[in-house]
């Protein structure tokens, strides 16, 4: 009987005892409240706090017996007698009153049975508080930021707990938060973007009539100065556009393509965040299928790779759901689904077929917007253009072949920004077009641009593209490539250094790509290398040529020298075609420059081509420096004559030519600087082929009779570098000659020697004395001695001169001639140095002298 009262006891009370408890308690309740209530209407500020904190007390302590009944026993005295009065105190003028009377609103919402029931009330107080006439000009009623922030709360309270009831009310709701949306206050910012999805999701069925009212708002408050609040408007206009009306995506989509260029990672992968599920879930998706495309893309070179990832999953999905929702369109793709290209290149990340069809199908609207902002004046929406045509490309595959010349021109456009990233992507966006369209049709485009306007950009698409085709399709087309960029109009812009570098990159990717097919276009390859080797003096770009060179050598299976003996004369001839027009500002002029200096041996087989070209250009009347940079060129090659002009030892056919036609006439004295200058340059070339040691004696025998009478006119010039070298040449002239020199033209030598003995320079005088030491020493190979004795006489005289000079490398200089010369007539040499040895400031090397001869005579 005990365990049965105890178990009636236990048992939960029934529907009638229930309501008589939850009428009991309201009645204790509104007695409670009826106590505390007349202190709201104190006119004191401190009563009515003392009253609003009595009345928190009361109802954070209220815990009744039976938590099921609190509610309904709550709602009645809540919106009786609580509910006005606690709206009321939202317009108090203390600050502490109206916090409170923002909690205790909370408070009620949560423990009433029926929130709803207060939403007429509550909403137009929320907004006489929180919504001024003109949000944009004039502070909110409220002036406190942090009560502005509590109000807030308590509407998104409101929005959560009664959802679809807010209905009715939303003209209220949306009117507050087009005001807190603007809030100088950057925490009521965030909650109203909170309170704007709640309110989206909670009333889906009429928020979407109205929602265009908050996008304004939403669009000022993107660019907040916080991060966070930056996310919370992303993400609150996701879902306010996808509960709402969709029409306002065109007004939205500006401001997010804004915020990919966000320096916080946390603000762009919101961005893709919301575009993804844009085009996952929102209703009319497929109408902003161009529009969505592009921001996903951009995402997926984000420098985050978790933000790269994530858009990478979100694209995939949208992909697969595409092609589920449009399976019977895909059938066929679906059922014979091709491999990747066999030149794809990353067929393991291959884009998914709905991926590709879908890029596909909206390229044709993407691409304008595309090509419009790779131009921007803004670096980083240019960089960004780039990157997402080289995903496009990738995804479009050889469709992108009807949209070809409008990319192709892009490109060009491109390829010629400053900024480097700019250029790297639109090159990679040109290997895959070179890797997924035919190449016959990406030239048929390039060539008309590239021969209108020649560009370093022009040319860098041009070697991206080659370096993305395969080699079984680039091998019908090498030949014709090969002659294009071998044609002048093309080659010789490689003056500049941009230039010259895009054209290198041609015949890299050429090389790179076709290999051995190459040895068939190696001449018009070798005339392009040419061509850029000549500007290198200018662009810097020497080394790169030659590293060009070598790897070319090394598809033929040789060495660059192998190369120029198999082409070099194909190469003179190329260029002798134009010689007779040649000035110093040709182009053509300095390809023959660079091709004689780099050919090395292989010019000894080219002799029948260089020759005449040599001949035409250096005569007197062309152009004078053309002729002062071409002996400049033929200096450098003679002094290493063995090893190049003369490399197969044929070059003594060609002596007297060289001799005849090319030095002599350009030793002439003619009046003015410029030709002082060419007389110094043939005269250089001369002491090169001299010293060379390609002359035997009896060539040079052969060519001194034409050789001596100029040489001897340029002693007097005013050069110092001239007037020393021609006695040097002199010297050599007259050891090789052997005394064969006719008399009369050997007699005319020593004077102008004598001259030399005065010059200004210490050098040239000491050039001069082993000039004459050479001509004294001929006649000891003349058994007739042909000099007659008044001669010599009279050059010992002008020597014993001499032997008393201030220089003292000049007296033993002189001394030496003497020695030389007093085989000769020796009593006469001794008379002449006695008669004037007491007139020398020391007789110390008449003394030298004259033991000299007497040993010598003594020996004899």
């Amino acid at each position: 009987m005990a365990a049965l009262v105890a178990a009636e006891a236990a048992a939960p009370p029934g529907p009638a005892e229930a309501g008589e408890a939850a009428e009991a308690e309201a009645a204790e309740l509104s007695r409670a409240l009826s106590r505390l209530l007349p202190g709201l209407e104190a006119d004191s500020k401190l009563g009515r706090r003392r009253a609003l904190e009595a009345l928190q007390r009361a109802l954070e302590a209220a815990r009744p017996e039976a938590p099921e009944a609190e509610p309904a026993a709550f709602q009645g005295p809540w919106a009786r007698l609580l509910l006005p009065r606690l709206l009321r105190c939202l317009a108090d003028p203390a600050e502490r009153c109206r916090a409170l009377a923002a909690h205790l609103l909370g408070l009620g919402l949560r423990r009433a049975a029926r929130p709803r029931d207060a939403l007429p009330r509550l909403l137009p107080a929320l907004a006489a508080r929180l919504a001024g006439p003109d949000p944009a000009r004039r502070a909110p009623p409220e002036a406190c930021e942090e009560l502005r922030l509590a109000l807030v709360q308590l509407l998104r309270l409101a929005v959560g707990l009664c959802g679809a009831a807010l209905a009715p009310h939303l003209d209220d709701a949306l009117r507050v938060l087009r005001c807190t949306l603007r809030d100088p206050f950057a925490a009521v910012r965030r909650e109203s973007c909170e309170c704007a999805a709640g309110l989206a999701r909670a009333t889906p069925d009429h928020f979407h009539m109205q929602s265009e009212s908050l996008i304004a708002p939403l669009m000022q408050t993107i660019s907040h100065q916080h991060w966070k609040v930056r996310v919370a408007v992303i993400e609150a206009t996701g879902t306010v556009i996808q509960f709402g009306n969709g029409k306002s995506v065109d007004d939205v989509l500006p401001h997010f393509a804004q915020r990919l260029f966000d320096d916080v990672p946390q603000v762009r992968q919101a961005v893709t965040g919301v575009v993804g599920g844009w085009l996952l879930d929102l209703r009319d998706r497929y109408s902003f299928f161009p529009k969505l495309i592009p921001l996903l893309l951009s995402s997926l070179d984000d420098e985050m790779p978790e933000i790269a990832h994530a858009a990478a999953g979100l694209w995939e999905k949208v992909g697969l759901q595409w092609q589920q929702e449009n399976e019977e369109d895909l059938k066929d793709k679906l059922d014979f689904a091709s491999p990747p290209p066999a030149h794809h290149p990353s067929p393991e990340t291959r884009p998914g077929l709905g991926c590709r069809e879908l890029v596909f199908r909206n390229l044709s609207k993407i691409l304008p917007a595309i090509c419009h902002d790779i131009t921007d004046w803004v670096v980083g929406t240019r960089v960004k253009s780039a990157q997402l045509l080289v995903v496009l490309l990738r995804h479009a595959e050889d469709h992108a072949t009807q949209h070809l010349e409008v990319v192709l021109r892009t490109l060009v456009h491109a390829c010629a920004d400053d900024e480097r990233a700019v250029v790297s992507s639109c090159a990679r966006a040109a290997e895959l077009i070179g890797a997924f369209v035919s190449p016959d049709v990406c030239l048929r485009l390039m060539w008309p641009m590239l021969k209108k306007s020649p560009s370093a950009s022009g040319l860098l698409v041009l070697a991206s593209v080659i370096r993305g085709c395969p080699r079984d399709a680039l091998q019908p087309h090498l030949k014709a490539i090969a002659t294009e960029l071998a044609h002048a109009h093309i080659s010789q812009g490689a003056e500049n250094r941009v230039y010259a570098e895009s054209l290198l990159l041609c015949v890299r990717a050429l090389v790179a790509v076709c290999c051995e097919d190459c040895r068939g276009s190696s001449l018009q390859l070798m005339e392009v290398l040419v061509t850029v080797l000549a500007f290198a003096g200018s662009t810097g770009l020497g080394d790169e040529v030659q590293e060009t060179m070598a790897a070319l050598a090394a598809v033929n299976g040789g060495d660059s020298q192998d190369l120029y003996r198999e082409h070099v004369g194909p190469l003179l001839e190329w260029l002798a075609g134009s010689h007779q027009d040649w000035t110093v500002h040709s182009a053509e002029l300095l390809q023959f420059n660079a091709l004689v200096t780099q050919a090395g041996p292989a010019l000894g087989a080219a002799l029948p081509r260089l020759v005449p070209v040599l001949r035409s250009c250096l005569q007197p009347t062309r152009d004078p420096q053309m002729r002062l940079t071409l002996f400049s060129v033929l200096s450098r090659v003679l002094l290493r004559a063995k090893e190049t002009l003369d490399s197969r030892g044929q070059f003594h056919s060609y002596l007297d030519t060289m001799v005849t036609d090319i030095l002599v006439p350009n030793l002439q004295w003619h009046a003015g600087r410029t030709s002082a200058a060419i007389r110094t340059a043939a005269v250089s070339c001369l002491w090169a082929l001299i010293s060379s040691e390609v002359l035997s004696a009896t060539q040079i025998q052969d060519v001194q009779g034409t050789l001596m009478p100029p040489i001897l006119t340029t002693l007097e010039e005013d050069s110092q570098a001239t007037r020393l070298t021609s006695c040097r040449i002199i010297r050599v002239v007259l050891k090789a000659s052997g005394g064969a020199i006719d008399p009369d033209k050997f007699i005319k030598i020593y004077p102008e020697l004598l001259k030399r003995l005065d010059d200004v320079s210490n050098d040239v005088r000491l050039a001069a004395a082993s000039a004459l030491v050479a001509w004294l020493q001929c006649p000891r190979k003349d058994p007739g001695k042909s000099q007659s004795q008044s001669d010599i006489q009279h050059l010992y005289r002008e020597l014993l001169v001499y032997l008393d000079d201030t220089e003292s490398t000049v007296q033993d200089a002189v001394l030496e001639v003497l020695k030389a010369g007093s085989v000769l007539f020796p009593d006469l040499l001794v008379t002449e140095t006695e008669a004037v040895m007491h007139k020398h400031r020391s007789p110390a090397y008449c003394e030298q002298l004259l033991q000299h001869v007497q040993t010598r005579a003594s020996a004899q």
